[in-house]
């Protein structure tokens, strides 16, 4: 059963009523939180309950993305009957450093102590995760990008987080280095966080896979939505840069107007069409001379000259197109595009145009993981050992 708010007030599943939907709610939490907070709980209501304050924090900066969870605790509130005092330190999308408390949470103790594992969980990730789009979004600030997050969540209630952690983070980057950021997602389900009304989306594989061409697909496309720009993916049949221009050739009107891009998503098991490790030196040597004359490490290596979608392969592509006549069509890039990548690709001024992605997904799940401590009893600070600075500074 879903404890978020939007299911919580629908009583969905739960026999209609207010009995029944709080039965729901206390049913939810118990089946998913921890067994010593369950245990805490009875031993609490059975011997008295205290007024305690809970301080949260991370072992890592972040952006701050606290919405997710003040939700879930103020829905917590209204179905337990109860007042909680729900105290965000920053603003939503502020830098926070490692330690310094995100917010703090008063309340009867016997109201919070089952509900820590469920709102944890939806503060941390996504406050890692918008602390990567941001990163992503300011080093390539005139890139749009694309959220392609949902496909590599664990169900939906993640994929909304790291939708709402992509808006977050890409607001940040616009208000702060004047990016473009993120201009939509790939699914209805968490358009709005963009302030979208639908997923956006390309063509994929098996749309080429299908139509037996990637001319055809493309075709078939333009008859389907004939009112809406065509976006080719290229790399299917491992012809780039031959794809791409037959495309192009194809629609040439709509290429000259601006209306055609061509998506590259070559995997990493391959170079593009035109080139090896030799000849992506070359393509780059072109463009940055000095690229690969400074330090880079194996991985930078390899998002620069390597197989898949590397600069090299996108300078290659964008080169091809110009001199076949089509400067105006676009280039959406796409595959492991994570924070470390853009800031390669950033380094090199690769000419990509757009960049689909959902690597902004925090890839070491640990550095998610926010804590709560009590940091006050009845009104008294009192907290275990080494955590005294979370205690709340009073103002004298």
């Amino acid at each position: 059963m879903d404890t978020s708010p939007e299911h919580s007030k629908s009583g969905a599943g739960l026999g209609g009523g207010e009995g029944s939907e709080r039965e729901g709610f206390e049913v939810a939490v118990a089946r998913r939180t921890d067994h010593y907070f369950k245990r805490t709980r009875e031993i609490v209501r059975a011997h008295g309950d205290m007024h305690v304050t809970y301080a949260v924090f991370m072992r890592r900066p972040v952006v701050f993305c606290p919405r997710l969870a003040v939700e879930w605790l103020e829905e917590a509130a209204r179905q337990r009957d109860c007042t909680l005092d729900i105290d965000p330190c920053f603003e939503e999308g502020a830098w926070v450093g490692a330690g310094e408390p995100l917010l703090y949470i008063s309340g009867p103790l016997s109201a919070l102590v089952d509900l820590e594992t469920l709102y944890l969980q939806r503060l941390g990730p996504p406050s890692v995760a918008a602390y990567n789009a941001f990163t992503m979004c300011a080093d390539l600030p005139k890139v749009h990008f694309l959220a392609m997050d949902a496909r590599h969540s664990a169900g939906d209630e993640m994929a909304g987080m790291m939708a709402y952690a992509a808006s977050v983070g890409s607001r940040k980057a616009q208000a702060e280095a004047g990016a473009v950021g993120f201009i939509g997602n790939a699914n209805d389900a968490t358009a709005h966080y963009f302030g979208n009304e639908r997923g956006l989306g390309t063509m994929p594989h098996a749309l080429i896979g299908y139509a037996g061409s990637t001319v055809r697909a493309a075709e078939m496309f333009r008859a389907t939505y004939p009112d809406e720009s065509i976006t080719a993916l290229v790399d299917y049949f491992g012809r780039e840069v031959t794809d791409s221009i037959a495309v192009a050739k194809r629609f040439s009107k709509l290429a000259a107007d601006g209306g055609l891009r061509v998506r590259i998503d070559t995997h990493g098991g391959r170079f593009a069409e035109g080139l090896d490790t030799a000849k992506s030196y070359i393509a780059l040597e072109r463009h940055v001379p000095q690229a690969t004359r400074t330090y880079r490490s194996e991985e930078e290596l390899r998002w620069l000259v390597g197989a898949g979608v590397s600069a090299a392969a996108v300078y290659h592509l964008r080169d091809a197109l110009d001199e076949a006549g089509f400067p105006a069509v676009q280039i959406i890039a796409s595959s492991g595009f994570n924070p470390g990548k853009c800031k390669v690709f950033a380094s090199v001024e690769a000419p990509v145009d757009i960049i689909g992605t959902g690597s902004f997904l925090p890839e070491t799940w640990p550095e998610t993981y926010a804590t709560a401590d009590i940091v006050e009893y009845d009104g008294t600070p009192l907290t275990k050992v080494g955590r005294e600075f979370l205690l709340r500074q009073r103002k004298s």
